[in-house]
């Protein structure tokens, strides 16, 4: 199954007069740090929030421009020319990767996997930290999450344990939809690249740099006790989806989504009957 919007992407850079602009490799520059601009000169508002709204509607099946688009989406109350110009790359991108889609194939395996990340104070603003997490329904990726963790962590421990909290929430509310259909697995891979944080979810001693951790984050125990959860170590430099995370991840600021609901629900139907080769679509 291919998802692509190719005719609605060129219908906008027509639309923005963005069909002759200049075609860019990439979303941004790597030296490029957004942030609140009370010098350079006001834009339209209405023009720029037409434009991101236009890019929020078409990251659902181009999730390579999320970041981006909600990174400048952030900037809608007061934008900016430094802002617009982000935009406009972002635009000069989707010219370039106009025909780019997403492709979901039939697989009789459905092992639900998922890699959890962070980025230890990686906002240079508020100092936070941030928990990102993809789900995998066999080689499928049917939901992906980044977050703002709601406080400042004080150790990479703190972090990556909350991390993994939040990517166990995600896939028990995954498991739970997957059993609607008759498909049951006790056995979730969690792949994560802190063996201090896997051993804390293994060993209830109090760590004096977890200490500061909320009660509410160790519920994650229960489950790997129970064997429904399993956490393993993976390097990162093994791994494709987080090396792609690591490039993606911004200076300091990041955004925050959850692709799951009725998208994912279609999709994990699609696959399931696609088990005895009747799928429909």
């Amino acid at each position: 199954m291919y998802i692509y919007e190719s005719n609605y992407t060129k219908e906008f850079l027509k639309k923005f007069d963005m069909s002759e602009c200049k075609m860019s490799k990439t979303l941004m520059h790597h030296t490029c740090i957004l942030e609140k601009d009370k010098i350079s000169a006001k834009v339209l508002h209405k023009v720029y929030k037409c434009m991101i709204d236009f890019l929020l509607y078409l990251t659902t099946s181009r999730s390579d421009i999320l970041f981006s688009v909600c990174l400048c989406a952030r900037f809608q109350s007061d934008p900016r020319e430094s802002h617009l110009t982000v935009v406009k790359r972002i635009f000069g991108y989707l010219k370039g990767t106009v025909n780019l889609d997403l492709c979901y194939r039939k697989y009789k395996d459905y092992k639900l996997m998922c890699y959890c990340n962070d980025d230890y104070a990686g906002d240079k603003l508020e100092r936070k930290s941030t928990s990102e997490s993809y789900q995998f329904l066999g080689d499928n990726l049917v939901s992906r999450s980044s977050k703002w963790q709601s406080t400042i962590a004080l150790s990479t421990i703190e972090v990556e344990y909350i991390a993994a909290y939040g990517c166990n929430t995600q896939m028990l509310w995954i498991k739970s939809q997957l059993e609607d259909f008759q498909i049951y697995d006790s056995n979730i891979l969690i792949l994560c690249y802190n063996t201090s944080s896997i051993c804390l979810s293994k060993n209830p001693i109090l760590y004096s740099r977890a200490k500061y951790i909320k009660i509410k984050h160790h519920f994650i125990r229960d489950y790997v006790q129970n064997g429904i959860l399993n956490l393993k170590f993976i390097d990162t430099c093994k791994t494709p989806i987080l090396t792609l995370r690591s490039l993606m991840l911004s200076h300091h600021m990041h955004w925050h989504w959850d692709h799951t609901l009725a998208f994912s629900l279609h999709l994990i139907h699609w696959v399931y009957i696609g088990r005895d080769h009747q799928a429909h679509f």
